[in-house]
Formats: C-alpha cells, structure tokens, sequence
C-alpha cells in the first residue's frame, strides 16, 4: 500500500510528537517512589544542613518522599563514583559540594568525571569563606594584614577545615594572590580550625561564614574580608575581597544538585522547577541567610558552565600551591 505525500507528513508529524508526550508523561508520573539524596559528608555540616533542608522542601513540593543518605570517605569521592553508577531514573540525586570541583585535580585519579557522569540540576546556595584573625594580631584591616604577613615571612600560619578542603584552598588562593610565605595547619573540620583560632593558637583562620559568624559578632575573632562577589546580610560591615583591591578572590561553600549522566530530561526539569519555586519563598531564602547562605536556583547550563569554571579555577590554584593528596 502506498501513501500520499499529504498522509506522508501527517504521520510524520504525529511520530515527531510522541517523545514530546512521553516526556511529558514521565515529568507528570515522577516521583512515584521516595528519592535518594546522597550527600557526600558527615551529618550536621553546612552541604548536609542545606541538603537536608532542600529535600524537605521537595517532599512538599513533590508529594514524595526525599530522603538525605551520607556517604563519607576519601573525600567525597567514594559518594561521587555511587552517585555516578546509580540507575538513570532521577531516583538518585546527588547533594555535590565544593570537593565535587576540587577532587579532580586534587587526587591523581578520581572515580568519576564531573563533566561526563553527571547531568547539572541547579546550584542551590552558597556562602563565601571569612579571613578572620585573632584580636590580638595588629592588623585593623586586610592591607595591614597583608603588610605584616610580608613582612614576616613564615612566621604566620592559618588553619582550615582540613587539607585539601575548600577552606584550606580559599588559604591558598589567597597566599598565591598575595605572594606571601604563610604555613597551613589543617584541622579535622571548620569547628576546631576556629577554637584555635579563639585560643589563639594560631593567628587566622579561613573559615565558612556559618562557622564564622557567631564567633565575628561576639567578638572573639575579627573578621578582615570576605571572599566573595558581594557583602553578606548576615555580616555586612565586612567588605569583600574585590572592594579592597584584589579581585578573583571568591572562595565559597556550595550545595548543588546533580543527577546521573542519561537521566531523561524531562526530570531534569521537574527537578530544576523545583527547586526554582522553592528558592523563590521568601521564608526559604530567609531560612538559608540565617544560616549564611544565598538562593541560587541557577539553570542546568549555568550551573554546567559554573562547574567548569571552578574546575579550572581550583586546577590553577592546586598545581600552583603543588598541594595532592593520594
């Protein structure tokens, strides 16, 4: 039997239209079963308290369960390779922070690519880190700071969550901006990084503004700058990096969300819409300014574009400090 040219296109037509309804179907149809939101550190950090937020909100959203899993270990890496070798249905979700873009060049192998095992959903928050310092150093402000740290070179030293953790590469970034000889002291998280720094025991600190910022308002440090693109409401007498005279300084704390390399499209963009209303709630975006963080809520190709970028940034920043870790 043959077939018009008219019949030809009706049909060709009607073809063309059926993926268009069956993703449509699927974005309708999910969740229809509880979802996994792997989060690679320990409870009770930043990236798990705004993870765990997050999917409660999309269990409103959604009608279905959203459920945080930590999985710790080798800095992240053993819940990238877990979350990149999960089914492709959306039904596992991975919470990624900083580490998702420092890891790569951090380690010489990795058992995941950033760029080619997952699929970007959306940057949720972040938070910039703090150069904070202990009352007792005579620096009023960062140029005194950075004169005094030149002219005593490797007499100073900074401590951080840990070595090869965004804060000691925000320490980093900063020591190689500056050209100054300073020594890192790692510590086994922000928390005790800070205590010792409000002992004293060490002068300074580069510390997330969650963990900084109780101890800036009562006094016990001083914060100099902020390490990021604008001023925090949280401490907004803290001017940024940028204000006073050296750009390219951001060094923040994250939550994203991505998915699986070849999860559908279609709940990409549920996800995505998502996230979109819930980021759009004033009372959510309050929520995450008391606890120091900024809404997002950027597009699955602005968050792919931020992610490469940071690679490229933390790449830059690791080789030129020759910081590794095995």
């Amino acid at each position: 039997m043959t077939i018009g040219r008219r019949q030809f296109f009706q049909l060709t037509a009607g073809a063309a239209v059926l993926p268009t309804l069956a993703g449509l179907a699927l974005a309708q149809a999910y969740p229809a079963r509880p979802v996994r939101v792997v989060v690679p550190v320990a409870p009770g950090g930043a990236n798990d308290t705004t993870a765990r937020l997050v999917a409660q909100k999309l269990s409103e959203n959604f009608g279905q369960q959203f459920y945080c899993e930590n999985q710790v270990g080798a800095g992240g890496n053993i819940a990238f390779a877990a979350t990149a070798k999960a089914p492709k249905d959306g039904y596992t979700i991975l919470a990624a922070g900083g580490n998702f873009v420092i890891n790569p060049s951090l380690y010489a192998r990795v058992p995941y690519d950033p760029f080619n095992d997952f699929a970007p959903v959306s940057l949720l928050c972040s938070s910039p880190h703090v150069v904070a310092i202990h009352p007792s150093v005579p620096a009023a402000n960062m140029p005194e700071l950075v004169a005094l740290l030149r002219a005593n070179p490797g007499k100073f030293s900074y401590g951080s969550a840990g070595r090869g953790t965004p804060a000691h590469l925000a320490g980093e970034l900063f020591r190689l901006a500056y050209g100054i000889d300073i020594a890192h002291v790692p510590f086994g998280g922000g928390g005790p990084a800070m205590t010792a720094t409000i002992g004293n025991h060490i002068p300074m600190t580069f510390a997330a503004l969650p963990t900084a910022a109780p101890y800036v308002k009562a006094g016990n440090v001083r914060a100099l700058g902020m390490m990021s693109a604008k001023r925090s409401s949280v401490l907004p007498d803290i001017p940024t990096m940028a204000e006073l005279g050296s750009a390219n300084l951001e060094a923040d704390i994250v939550t994203g969300l991505v998915v699986p390399a070849g999860t559908p499209g279609e709940v990409i963009e549920a996800l995505h819409r998502a996230i979109v209303a819930i980021m759009a709630v004033p009372e959510f975006k309050a929520r995450l300014a008391a606890l120091g963080f900024e809404a997002v809520a950027n597009t699955p190709v602005q968050f792919a574009a931020w992610i490469r970028a940071e690679v490229d940034k933390w790449a830059k920043v690791i080789r030129d400090a020759n910081i590794t870790l095995q």
